[in-house]
C-alpha cells in the first residue's frame, strides 16, 4: 500500500510540473464549458435582412417596425429593385429579404388579404426555416391587431420563396463544413505528428544532418499530406455529387484552388505546433482539440455565428475554416467566381503566409 501510495504521489508531481498537461486538463474544458454555453442554442438572433417596400404606406411601415422591434432580425438596409435583392444575396451578407409590393395596404383593405414575398437562403435550410418562421409570426401578430377591432377578417399571406436549396436539403450546408473541418484536421494533425515522431524517435537529428537542406526536409513531409488531402477533397466531391445529389454550380478548378490554399494554411499550423511539442501524443491532442472545436464552433455551419457574442464573433475571424467555408458555398452552392470571394481568399493567402513565416522561422535546425 505504501509503494502504490508513493507512485500515486509521484505521478501527481509529474501532472503538477508539466504545464501542457495542466492546460489539457483545466484549461480545455473551461475553455469548452464556456464556448459551448454561448454558441450552444436553437434561436437565431440578429440575423441581418434587407426590406423592399414598394409599397410605402402604413401597413408595410408598421410591420417592418416590428421585425426592427424584435432581437430576431437586423435590417441591413432597404433595396429597390429585385437586381440589387440578388446581389446582395450574392454577396452573402444578408440571410433573408422581405419584399411589400405596391398597394399593399390598399389590397388589405379592400380585398381583406395581401401578400409579402419573403426570400430566403436555404443554402443554410435550418436557418431559412427558422426565420421564415419569425416572419410569419410578425406578420401574424400585425393581422390579430387589425382584426381586434374590426370584425372583418383580414388575411396576409407571406409568399415564401427558398434561394439555392429550395427542397432544404441537408447536404448543401454541411458538405461545405464537413469539407473545411476534414482538411483542418488531417493536415494539420498528421505533419504535427509526424515531425514529433521523428523528434520522439531521435531521427530527426539525423535528417537535419543530412545533404538535405531543412527546408526540404520539412516540405518532403508535407507534401505527402497535402496530395492525400487533394484526394480526400475528391472523395468528398464525389460523395456529394453522386450519393447526396448535391450539384456543384461553379468552378471545380477554383474550388481545388482555394482547397489547396486552405491545405498549406493547415501545413503550416501544423508545422508551428511540431515545433512547440516534442511527443506525438501531445501533437495529436493539440492539434485534435485545437482544431476541433475551433472549426465546429466558429464556422458557421453547426452553430450560426452571429447568435454569438460580440467577443466570440471577433475571434472567429482567425478560424481559416470560417473562410473556406463561406468561399466553398458561394463557389458550390451559389455558383459564384473569384470575384465574390476574392475577400475571403486574400484574408486566407494572408494567414497562410503569417503561419508559414512563422512556423519556419521557429522550427529548430539543431535539436539541442
Amino acid at each position: 500500500m505504501k509503494q502504490f501510495l508513493v507512485f500515486v504521489k509521484k505521478e501527481f508531481y509529474h501532472v503538477f510540473r508539466d504545464r501542457k498537461t495542466l492546460l489539457m486538463l483545466f484549461g480545455l474544458p473551461i475553455v469548452q464549458i464556456v464556448l459551448f454555453g454561448f454558441a450552444l442554442t436553437n434561436e437565431v438572433k440578429n440575423s441581418k435582412i434587407v426590406v423592399a417596400d414598394y409599397a410605402k404606406d402604413i401597413a408595410s411601415k408598421r410591420i417592418i417596425d416590428k421585425m426592427e422591434a424584435s432581437n430576431y432580425f437586423e435590417i441591413e438596409r432597404t433595396l429597390p429593385d429585385n437586381k440589387a435583392i440578388e446581389q446582395a444575396f450574392q454577396e452573402g451578407n444578408i440571410r433573408l429579404a422581405v419584399i411589400f409590393p405596391s398597394g399593399f395596404n390598399d389590397e388589405l383593405q379592400h380585398q381583406n388579404k395581401a401578400q409579402i414575398q419573403v426570400i430566403a437562403d436555404a443554402s443554410d435550410p435550418n436557418t431559412a426555416t427558422t426565420l421564415t418562421g419569425y416572419i410569419s409570426s410578425i406578420i401574424l401578430d400585425y393581422q390579430s391587431e387589425l382584426m381586434q377591432n374590426n370584425a372583418i377578417p383580414y388575411q396576409i399571406i407571406p409568399e415564401v420563396r427558398m434561394l439555392y436549396n429550395p427542397e432544404l436539403k441537408g447536404a448543401p450546408n454541411f458538405v461545405p463544413g464537413v469539407m473545411a473541418l476534414i482538411l483542418m484536421l488531417v493536415c494539420v494533425m498528421m505533419t504535427s505528428v509526424s515531425i514529433a515522431r521523428e523528434k520522439e524517435k531521435g531521427t530527426m537529428e539525423i535528417l537535419l544532418v543530412s545533404p538535405f537542406r531543412p527546408i526540404l526536409v520539412i516540405l518532403s513531409k508535407a507534401v505527402p499530406y497535402f496530395l492525400l488531402s487533394l484526394i480526400n477533397l475528391s472523395i468528398i466531391l464525389l460523395l456529394s455529387v453522386f450519393l447526396m445529389d448535391m450539384p456543384v454550380n461553379g468552378s471545380i478548378v477554383l474550388l481545388f484552388l482555394e482547397s489547396s490554399l486552405l491545405i498549406i494554411t493547415a501545413l503550416s499550423l501544423g508545422l508551428l505546433i511540431s515545433t512547440v511539442v516534442e511527443s506525438q501524443q501531445s501533437a495529436m491532442l493539440i492539434s485534435l482539440m485545437g482544431m476541433m472545436l475551433p472549426t465546429m464552433l466558429f464556422t458557421g455551419f453547426m452553430f450560426p455565428i452571429e447568435n454569438m457574442p460580440l467577443p466570440l464573433q471577433i475571434i472567429s475571424n482567425a478560424v481559416p475554416a470560417k473562410w473556406y467555408y463561406v468561399i466553398v458555398k458561394a463557389i458550390m452552392i451559389k455558383g459564384l467566381g473569384f470575384s465574390a470571394i476574392w475577400k475571403e481568399t486574400l484574408i486566407l493567402a494572408g494567414m497562410t503566409l503569417f503561419l508559414l513565416v512563422v512556423s519556419l522561422k521557429k522550427f529548430k535546425i539543431r535539436l539541442q
